[in-house]
């Protein structure tokens, strides 16, 4: 279940600033609680990813019509390709739907620009406490609460405890318990060493794109680094282009000039037995198990010195600016939070659960399930891509560097090129200011 390929056209079509002249943290309207004048129709978009997903999310609002008689949604499913083709179009129309599905780190963007109203005023108390803490930090923007998905992503080693035992390399216990990236580069060189000539997939087959912020950022934020100074949103610099960005990712260009990385051509390193880890997401998870059963263990990132860390963040609904009626629209973002719905949902995409009940209910996330790190690391070492309307850039300009990093470049020279962009493009727009 990979979008990373969506997101490169979110990059570019937005471009540094996606159109914005200012932004704001307040919202026209929010819920009352009541919706008026019903029966009401929404419409809401949603993209047109693998056919699971279109399949349950065409059930689920079939049967949210036929529960109630106060709002019918109106589902437009829009092809992938170029979906957020036609979201900017219709953002620059004033043709946007009631609700819509986006990609969640592009939140801040949207909501800077004043096209999401914010929700505040619809999610209870007893649900927001029920998400998880990694839903609510993505859909945060300046203390407002902008988009909430209905699961979240999950990032992690995948290898074989038959192999780490037979190599005598220690199996973590969870995210508290990760390699030193000492002991992930010996537990490599082992491997190597027992006839894995190339031990390692780091998924390069994706190719350049959101896969390398999402993958790649823990590395330089366990080290202690950062893509920006989070305190103000201002500045790369010191942060990202900082000693800890330039030693952990030059301990990512050593994997690659010990010859430990598969590139992974067509896709299959891991399955076929060539490499014994692979750094990869949930999205992996049924192919990798239909293949090696109980076999099949989950570890953490390893720990670059300030603990281990995780990506996050995926697929969100939020409502936008332009709906008639935030209620009609609330009610059914909040019947897709209901637990079965989710499930269903989780169920069809094998995604994270969004809320921790329906977490606890499924076997494979609940406690003791084979996914359930990723509950573990949601809930305690997940790191939420920048939360500012810069991110476009941010990411774009990560990814530039992670490039040229693996393909042998200056490590610093590569950060410091990334800086440069990312402060000229937060100048370039004041600040991003955020204005009540």
């Amino acid at each position: 279940m990979r979008r990373w390929a969506l997101l490169v056209v979110l990059v570019a079509l937005l471009g540094p600033a996606c159109g914005g002249g200012g932004g704001t943290t307040t919202s026209t309207g929010g819920c009352t609680g009541k919706v008026a004048g019903g029966p009401v129709t929404v419409k809401a978009w949603f993209h047109s990813g693998q056919g699971s997903e279109r399949t349950t999310i065409t059930s689920q609002v079939a049967a949210f019509n036929a529960s109630q008689n106060d709002v019918k949604v109106e589902l437009v499913l829009l092809p992938e390709g170029n979906y957020n083709d036609q979201v900017k179009a219709a953002a620059a129309s004033g043709g946007l739907p009631d609700i819509l599905d986006f990609d969640g780190p592009f939140l801040y963007n949207y909501a800077w620009n004043r096209n999401l109203v914010a929700l505040d005023s619809c999610i209870s108390p007893a649900l927001k406490a029920n998400l998880l803490a990694s839903i609510v930090k993505q859909g945060t923007y300046a203390a407002h609460f902008y988009g909430v998905g209905t699961f979240d992503s999950g990032l992690g080693l995948y290898t074989r405890k038959s192999v780490l035992a037979k190599n005598g390399i220690r199996i973590p216990s969870g995210p508290q318990d990760a390699w030193t990236a000492d002991e992930f580069n010996q537990a490599l060189k082992t491997l190597q060493g027992a006839g894995f000539n190339k031990p390692l997939d780091l998924k390069i087959n994706y190719g350049q794109g959101e896969w390398y912020t999402y993958g790649f950022s823990p590395i330089i934020q366990s080290a202690g680094a950062d893509l920006i100074d989070r305190h103000n949103y201002q500045s790369a610099n010191g942060v990202l282009n900082s000693s800890a960005a330039v030693q952990s990712l030059t301990a990512f260009q050593s994997w690659f000039k010990q010859g430990f990385v598969n590139f992974n051509v067509d896709d299959t390193a891991f399955l076929k037995g060539q490499s014994a880890i692979s750094w990869v997401g949930h999205w992996v998870f049924a192919d990798y198990r239909k293949a090696f059963g109980d076999d099949l263990v989950i570890l953490p990132l390893p720990n670059f010195g300030k603990g281990s860390k995780t990506g996050m963040g995926s697929w969100q609904w939020g409502i936008t600016s332009k709906t008639k009626s935030v209620d009609a629209a609330w009610a059914f973002i909040n019947y897709l939070l209901k637990d079965q719905q989710v499930l269903q949902m989780t169920g069809a995409n094998g995604a994270v659960p969004a809320t921790k009940s329906a977490s606890a209910a499924s076997t494979q996330f609940a406690p003791g399930g084979p996914e359930n790190i990723f509950v573990q690391q949601l809930e305690s070492s997940a790191v939420p891509r920048p939360q500012t309307p810069a991110y476009p850039t941010i990411t774009l300009s990560f990814q530039k560097a992670i490039n040229d990093v693996l393909n042998g470049g200056d490590v610093k020279a590569a950060l410091d090129k990334a800086v440069k962009d990312i402060d000229t493009d937060i100048k370039d727009n004041d600040g991003y200011p955020v204005k009540t």
